[in-house]
Protein backbone atom coordinates (compact mmCIF):
# COMPACT_ATOMS: atom_id res chain seq x y z
CA UNK A 1 0.00 0.00 0.00
CA UNK A 2 2.80 2.47 0.80
CA UNK A 3 5.00 1.26 -2.23
CA UNK A 4 1.92 1.99 -4.73
CA UNK A 5 1.37 5.60 -2.97
CA UNK A 6 4.70 6.00 -3.02
CA UNK A 7 4.85 5.37 -6.66
CA UNK A 8 1.49 7.41 -7.70
CA UNK A 9 3.03 10.24 -5.79
CA UNK A 10 6.44 10.15 -8.45
CA UNK A 11 4.05 9.89 -11.46
CA UNK A 12 1.69 12.79 -10.20
CA UNK A 13 5.23 14.86 -8.90
CA UNK A 14 6.21 13.94 -12.97
CA UNK A 15 2.51 15.29 -14.26
CA UNK A 16 2.56 18.56 -11.96
CA UNK A 17 6.64 19.67 -12.98
CA UNK A 18 5.61 18.82 -16.52
CA UNK A 19 2.51 21.41 -16.63
CA UNK A 20 4.71 23.62 -14.46
CA UNK A 21 7.13 23.89 -17.47
CA UNK A 22 4.70 24.34 -20.07
CA UNK A 23 3.03 27.37 -18.33
CA UNK A 24 6.67 28.74 -17.06
CA UNK A 25 8.32 28.37 -20.75
CA UNK A 26 5.41 29.65 -22.47
CA UNK A 27 5.57 33.26 -19.88
CA UNK A 28 8.99 33.30 -20.78
CA UNK A 29 8.42 33.42 -24.68
CA UNK A 30 6.22 35.62 -24.01
CA UNK A 31 7.87 38.10 -22.07
CA UNK A 32 10.74 37.46 -24.64
CA UNK A 33 8.42 37.94 -27.61
CA UNK A 34 6.83 41.30 -26.30
CA UNK A 35 9.01 43.33 -24.46
CA UNK A 36 6.05 46.15 -24.55
CA UNK A 37 3.78 43.89 -22.59
CA UNK A 38 3.50 44.70 -19.28
CA UNK A 39 3.95 41.27 -16.43
CA UNK A 40 0.00 41.33 -15.50
CA UNK A 41 -0.48 41.37 -19.20
CA UNK A 42 2.32 38.48 -20.02
CA UNK A 43 0.85 36.18 -17.29
CA UNK A 44 -2.80 36.30 -17.95
CA UNK A 45 -2.24 35.70 -21.32
CA UNK A 46 0.27 32.85 -20.14
CA UNK A 47 -2.37 31.56 -17.87
CA UNK A 48 -5.25 32.01 -20.94
CA UNK A 49 -2.75 29.90 -23.51
CA UNK A 50 -2.02 27.06 -20.75
CA UNK A 51 -5.78 26.34 -19.49
CA UNK A 52 -6.67 23.93 -22.50
CA UNK A 53 -3.47 21.93 -21.99
CA UNK A 54 -3.73 21.98 -18.41
CA UNK A 55 -7.23 20.77 -18.02
CA UNK A 56 -6.85 18.16 -20.79
CA UNK A 57 -4.34 16.63 -19.42
CA UNK A 58 -5.87 16.29 -15.21
CA UNK A 59 -9.32 15.49 -17.23
CA UNK A 60 -7.84 12.72 -18.98
CA UNK A 61 -5.31 11.52 -16.15
CA UNK A 62 -8.12 12.25 -13.79
CA UNK A 63 -10.78 10.12 -15.94
CA UNK A 64 -8.77 7.28 -16.74
CA UNK A 65 -7.68 6.28 -13.34
CA UNK A 66 -11.30 7.38 -11.71
CA UNK A 67 -12.11 3.66 -12.77
CA UNK A 68 -9.06 1.55 -10.57
CA UNK A 69 -9.08 4.70 -8.26
CA UNK A 70 -12.95 3.56 -7.57
CA UNK A 71 -11.78 -0.49 -7.27
CA UNK A 72 -12.83 -1.14 -11.02
CA UNK A 73 -11.31 -3.75 -12.94
CA UNK A 74 -12.42 -3.70 -17.11
CA UNK A 75 -11.13 -6.58 -18.87
CA UNK A 76 -11.69 -5.23 -22.86
CA UNK A 77 -10.39 -8.72 -23.95
CA UNK A 78 -12.40 -10.92 -22.17
CA UNK A 79 -14.95 -8.46 -21.70
CA UNK A 80 -16.05 -8.16 -17.85
CA UNK A 81 -16.20 -5.66 -15.57
CA UNK A 82 -14.88 -6.75 -11.97
CA UNK A 83 -15.91 -4.54 -8.58
CA UNK A 84 -13.21 -5.19 -6.30
CA UNK A 85 -11.19 -7.89 -7.54
CA UNK A 86 -7.57 -8.44 -6.97
CA UNK A 87 -6.22 -6.33 -9.65
CA UNK A 88 -8.51 -3.24 -9.28
CA UNK A 89 -7.04 -3.37 -5.30
CA UNK A 90 -3.67 -3.71 -5.87
CA UNK A 91 -3.83 -0.36 -7.88
CA UNK A 92 -6.32 1.77 -5.73
CA UNK A 93 -3.73 3.39 -3.98
CA UNK A 94 -1.47 4.34 -6.69
CA UNK A 95 -4.50 5.94 -8.56
CA UNK A 96 -6.45 7.24 -6.09
CA UNK A 97 -2.99 9.16 -4.46
CA UNK A 98 -2.69 10.49 -8.74
CA UNK A 99 -6.45 11.31 -9.10
CA UNK A 100 -7.34 13.54 -6.09
CA UNK A 101 -3.36 14.82 -6.47
CA UNK A 102 -3.86 15.82 -9.67
CA UNK A 103 -6.82 17.72 -8.73
CA UNK A 104 -5.29 19.55 -5.86
CA UNK A 105 -2.31 20.54 -8.02
CA UNK A 106 -4.38 21.67 -11.00
CA UNK A 107 -5.51 24.73 -9.07
CA UNK A 108 -1.80 25.10 -7.69
CA UNK A 109 -0.25 25.36 -11.30
CA UNK A 110 -3.04 27.66 -12.70
CA UNK A 111 -3.30 30.02 -9.48
CA UNK A 112 -0.31 29.51 -7.30
CA UNK A 113 2.77 29.32 -10.27
CA UNK A 114 1.25 32.61 -12.08
CA UNK A 115 1.07 34.25 -8.11
CA UNK A 116 4.80 33.46 -8.00
CA UNK A 117 5.73 34.46 -11.21
CA UNK A 118 4.53 38.03 -10.69
CA UNK A 119 5.45 37.83 -6.56
CA UNK A 120 9.12 39.67 -7.46
CA UNK A 121 7.42 42.48 -9.38
CA UNK A 122 4.84 43.08 -6.76
CA UNK A 123 7.90 43.05 -4.26
CA UNK A 124 9.67 45.61 -5.94
CA UNK A 125 6.88 48.28 -6.72
CA UNK A 126 5.97 47.47 -2.97
CA UNK A 127 9.59 49.00 -1.63
CA UNK A 128 9.38 51.26 -4.10
CA UNK A 129 6.48 52.77 -3.34
CA UNK A 130 7.64 52.87 0.28
CA UNK A 131 10.72 54.63 -0.46
CA UNK A 132 8.93 57.45 -2.53
CA UNK A 133 6.20 57.74 0.85
CA UNK A 134 9.20 57.91 3.31
CA UNK A 135 11.01 59.80 0.95
CA UNK A 136 8.36 62.56 1.10
CA UNK A 137 8.15 62.35 4.80
CA UNK A 138 11.64 63.21 5.42
CA UNK A 139 11.14 66.39 2.81
CA UNK A 140 7.66 67.46 4.70
CA UNK A 141 9.79 67.34 7.95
Amino acid sequence: SAIMTGIGLVALAGIIVNNNIVLIDTYNYLRRENPGWDLQRVIMTTGCQRLRPVFLTTFTTGFGLLPLASGISIDLIGREVEVGGPTASYWVQLASAVVSGLTFATLLTLIVTPSLLIAPQAVRNLFRSLGSLRGAAVKSA
